[in-house]
């Protein structure tokens, strides 16, 4: 393998709770978490400082039941919870393999992890341990994009990474048009002006205002992320203005 230096020494990686799924209709493919894993701890070990953000829509999805009638705040919060059963889910599978990991939550949960604390987390990574930030930003109408994008502004990550099931950036959707165009490298202003689906307004705007890099990307394949912290343009990079 490459020993190549790495180009990011410090970054977020935002995971979506489907991604989770596998070929599962419903919550935690241990063959999947297990395989995303050894890929933070690949990536851990070639000497990165890694935070994880991780969704909950394998399990519960609060917009959802609150477009069928549930109070929204309230399915929000069961919202947050189910980050935290995924958070603990993956702080499982690191230590099984031998890593060290926290999971930090928005919301106050202390029999099962950590309050979030900014300087605590800080101090988490740089003693090399993976911080799984959990509850998004602990209030409603937010969305686990958004608390990927606090969370990386916050611990002063060098680049935010959203794992998708597509690998990168297109025009159009690329399962429903076959020649839709991928970018390699957008501006901000360039996915604002062109209407292009990146992630939630309120993180976009978290993001772009605060200059972090933000790169979206498919995890399908094996040892990608540690390509990317080398360097290497996979997916699309968004940074910068017009």
């Amino acid at each position: 393998m490459s020993s190549a230096p790495l180009a990011y020494r410090r970054v977020l990686l935002k995971l979506s709770g489907e991604a989770l799924m596998g070929d599962e209709d419903y919550g935690i493919d241990p063959k999947v978490i297990g395989r995303l894993a050894d890929e933070v701890i690949e990536a851990q070990k070639a000497g990165a400082e890694v935070g994880l953000v991780i969704g909950g829509g394998n399990i519960f999805r609060g917009a959802g039941l609150a477009a069928a009638g549930m109070d929204r705040v309230t399915g929000d919060q069961m919202g947050m919870l189910a980050t935290v059963i995924n958070a603990l889910a993956m702080q499982d599978a690191l230590e099984k393999r031998g890593a060290r990991a926290r999971v930090m939550s928005a919301i106050k949960i202390n029999d099962v992890c950590e309050d979030y604390i900014r300087r605590r987390a800080i101090r988490h990574l740089e003693k090399g341990r993976i911080a799984i930030f959990a509850a998004g930003v602990g209030s409603p109408f937010f969305t686990t994009d958004s608390g990927a994008a606090l969370r990386g502004i916050e611990i002063g990550a060098d680049l935010l990474l959203k794992a998708t099931k597509v690998d990168g950036v297109y025009d159009a959707d690329p399962k429903k048009v076959p020649d839709a165009k991928r970018y390699d490298r957008l501006t901000y202003d360039e996915v604002l002006s062109q209407g292009l689906e990146v992630m939630d307004t309120a993180a976009f705007a978290l993001a772009r205002d605060s200059d972090l890099p933000l790169r979206i990307f498919d995890m399908s394949q094996a040892g990608v992320l540690l390509r990317i912290l080398r360097g290497e343009p996979i997916g699309t990079l968004v940074q910068g203005r017009s």
